[in-house]
């Protein structure tokens, strides 16, 4: 049985002109330690299926499954991490982490607690600034936090609401094998959604491609057969990566051009 399971998924809004349908009949299976990774456009929805499996927002049709249970709110077996950070400001780096320690092993001491989430942050390599407030890292400083902070919680899955979208190109490639090493180590469960394709190809197992919006569905599922751990550099020249490309590029390309000429640039980049 998949760990995560989505059935017939419909999600829609409320506008001055009649209800929007955003998501359509989105069907998923996640298993146990597998990556999974949503890629889209944007406006198709990323973000709300995101908040549908996080137990922020309740489905209109269709039903959500962890662990064969029912999604019907929040809870500490999914640990989210959105691409603003949402660090509290006032609070230093290790206070931030430990914070989410606190509200998933509340039985813990003190000094446990301090420890753990000071284990966390080594590990994303922010060894030296555990005692900085948010306003004192640089963007890639603030988002390796956020992404211990959301580890630091042990959920079943790991969330990520395009968690690399607002660095710049360099930090951003950084983050990504930063990622990819702590989740080979700690064998997490997670589901991502992005609009870059080659971060896509680059970390997960199975990409999902979202058609344009309204009312957005998936695509034919591509999975990626390369052997990790996986190299940026090296990536290009995989003919299996250049597979996997082709078949998510012809999709959503296919979908925008269709519907604006104009945004086959953007969506190919």
């Amino acid at each position: 049985m998949a760990l995560l399971a989505l059935d017939g998924v419909s999600k829609s809004y409320a506008t001055s002109r009649g209800p929007c349908c955003v998501l359509r009949g989105i069907d998923l299976r996640v298993n146990e330690g597998e990556f999974v990774a949503v890629v889209g456009p944007s406006g198709s929805g990323k973000s709300t299926l995101i908040s549908l499996v996080a137990g922020l927002l309740a489905p209109d049709a269709g039903t959500i499954l962890l662990d064969g249970k029912p999604v019907t709110g929040p809870g500490p077996e999914r640990g989210v991490v959105f691409q603003n950070y949402s660090l509290l400001p006032w609070m230093t780096a290790l206070e931030n982490v430990e914070l989410a320690v606190t509200a998933t092993a509340p039985d813990r001491s003190a000094a446990e607690r301090r420890a753990r989430a000071e284990a966390w942050l080594r590990l994303v390599n922010l060894r030296d600034a555990m005692q900085k407030r948010p306003a004192e890292l640089s963007g890639g400083m603030r988002q390796r936090v956020a992404v211990a902070r959301g580890l630091a919680m042990n959920p079943r899955v790991l969330l990520l609401d395009e968690p690399f979208s607002a660095l710049d190109a360099l930090t951003r490639g950084t983050l990504q094998s930063e990622l990819a090493r702590i989740l080979a180590e700690e064998r997490k469960t997670v589901v991502m959604i992005t609009n870059d394709v080659e971060e896509a190809i680059l970390l997960a197992d199975r990409v999902y491609p979202l058609t344009p919006g309204p009312a957005a569905t998936f695509g034919p599922a591509v999975r990626v057969d390369i052997a990790r751990p996986r190299s940026r550099r090296r990536l290009n020249l995989d003919r299996e990566y250049q597979r996997a490309r082709k078949l998510l590029i012809d999709f959503l390309v296919g979908g925008e051009v269709a519907r604006d000429p104009a945004r086959l640039v953007a969506v190919a980049r």
